[in-house]
């Protein structure tokens, strides 16, 4: 492997595809010509440049950070710049809180810089800036203020940056985010389980023997296993400044394996994870390449035999992780495993809540109707990103027109987010897929004429929910399964509901295969 070779030729042409990274839905806007932003924009027309030139450049500028960082680290760290204009050589950026620029200076500001200059010659640096609660693009906080600021926060910033660069985070883990703590996380009875074993082991941190060894965290997308990872992240970096923990997303994983392979220095790619006492890894699902697959296997059993705590996440459960050794879905199965569910319509509301009112500390004057947060709960059920982007939305609009927010105005704003919810079709033949492998019994079974419990039961819940997540016919239903009669899946339909109606068990158990049916809608998208 060390040598190189045909294998790590296929690992470096996943690398090369990862370079392409998709663009996010919103990016940072440009200056927005209010009363405070005027001047900052005159100044910079009369640096030989018009607004529209600048705001072009920081448009691309946006998308080489993109390109060279990765998505991770742009939404932790550059999702919430701003361009407000450019003063006496200077490009004016802003962003909401003192942490966030402490963080970009120290760490990203000779690179900015660098990029404004090549994409402006008049450009000589950038100016870093505060925003004040409540205002728009363009209008920050004076110099003074702004100098004043910094004095205040940076001992505490300084001290979380100097104990993440200890860690190894600086090169050899994805930034942490700071909004992503256990205390900004919502519990509710979904992902009640998840949230308490991230906790025991965040508080434990490298002290003992791990009590869940891996901990293997499932669930489709937007339900909050990134959020657990950074949490678990910053509570032991808190507790443990020495600990050293690195979270690594499998682009990130994948791009040091090849780069280590293009240099035959595997050795030090190997120290560097199995170094770690505490390591997370982001959706396993995406590890590509028989050779990456062989070295986490042989990391994650180094750290599991000397004791180091592994959290892993994916959007599906050991077993029907694809392409992975069966040694290792078993080592990654021996630990805890627990899935975090759909959000219900209470988990939906607190997210709003707790959304909105970080929200309204930004801008003071941000509210919405009680009404408009209930709308937005009933209409947005699939996960959490989809109602953090729609709380988004309306937000902006709330802040950069006159208008007030009505339920009409929501739905009019979140139409887009509405229809690609209603309009995901559900196959049966996903249903009969999920079914199957619940109640382990295979698809023929359930198209065959056998009528043992063991299989008359899945068949019936089978057709229940074909009748209630697809839009097919009794007949229609009944020819997939085995050329059936129609009344016979009416006599199952009822079946089913008769007893659901006094089985809360069995009533839990048919919600918990409703959403892993939709997580397989989500990803056939």
């Amino acid at each position: 492997m060390e040598g190189g070779g045909p294998a790590v030729g296929a690992i470096v042409s996943v690398a090369q595809q990862l370079g392409a990274f998709a663009r996010p839905s919103h990016l940072p806007a440009g200056p927005i010509l209010t009363k405070g932003g005027h001047d900052v924009i005159k100044t910079a027309a009369a640096g030989g440049g018009s607004g529209a030139d600048y705001n072009a450049a920081w448009e691309r500028i946006l998308q080489r950070l993109i390109a060279e960082f990765g998505q991770n680290v742009f939404q932790s760290w550059f999702a919430r710049l701003k361009f407000d204009g450019v003063e006496k050589g200077m490009a004016v950026l802003s962003v909401p809180t003192p942490f966030l620029r402490s963080w970009i200076r120290d760490n990203y500001q000779t690179r900015i810089s660098a990029m404004w200059r090549e994409e402006r010659k008049d450009i000589e640096s950038i100016d870093l800036r505060l925003r004040r609660p409540g205002a728009r693009a363009g209008e920050t906080e004076s110099r003074a203020n702004s100098d004043e600021q910094r004095a205040q926060s940076a001992q505490a910033a300084a001290v979380t940056v100097a104990a993440l660069k200890e860690s190894g985070n600086a090169g050899d883990s994805i930034p942490l985010d700071p909004r992503l703590t256990f205390d900004n996380f919502v519990s509710a009875p979904t992902n009640t389980l998840a949230r308490a074993a991230a906790g025991e082991i965040a508080g434990s941190g490298s002290s003992g023997a791990p009590r869940y060894n891996p901990l293997f965290l499932h669930g489709g997308v937007g339900r909050g296993k990134t959020h657990l990872l950074h949490a678990i992240a910053w509570e032991v970096q808190k507790r443990q400044p020495q600990c050293r923990v690195r979270l690594l997303s499998t682009d990130l994983f994948m791009l040091k394996f090849v780069s280590a392979a293009r240099e035959n220095d595997t050795v030090s790619f190997k120290n560097m994870l199995r170094t770690s006492d505490l390591l997370l890894i982001d959706d396993l699902q995406f590890l590509q390449g028989k050779s990456t697959h062989k070295e986490f296997g042989y990391t994650i059993n180094a750290l599991v035999e000397s004791g180091k705590q592994i959290v892993v996440v994916a959007d599906r459960p050991p077993a029907r992780l694809e392409g992975f050794d069966e040694r290792i879905k078993s080592r990654l199965a021996g630990g805890l495993t627990l899935e975090i569910g759909a959000p219900d319509a209470v988990l939906r509301r607190a997210i709003l809540e707790r959304r909105l009112e970080s929200a309204s500390r930004e801008n003071a004057a941000l509210k919405l109707d009680d009404d408009v947060v209930s709308f937005i709960a009933r209409n947005l059920s699939s996960n959490g990103r989809d109602i953090e982007g729609a709380l988004n939305r309306l937000c902006h609009h709330a802040m950069h027109s006159n208008e007030k927010i009505t339920v009409e105005k929501a739905e009019t704003l979140m139409r887009d987010l509405m229809v690609a919810r209603e309009s995901r079709p559900v196959k049966i033949e996903w249903i009969q897929k999920i079914v199957s492998q619940v109640y382990k019994v295979s698809r023929q079974d359930l198209v065959s004429e056998r009528r043992t419990q063991a299989v008359v039961r899945p068949r019936q819940i089978a057709m229940y929910l074909c009748k209630t997540m697809t839009p097919r016919s009794l007949p229609d239903i009944g020819k997939r399964f085995g050329n059936r009669d129609h009344t016979t899946v009416l006599h199952a339909i009822r079946k089913i509901e008769s007893l659901i109606s006094k089985d809360e068990l069995l009533r839990r158990e048919i919600e918990s295969l409703r959403r892993r049916i939709e997580d397989e809608a989500d990803r056939d998208e």
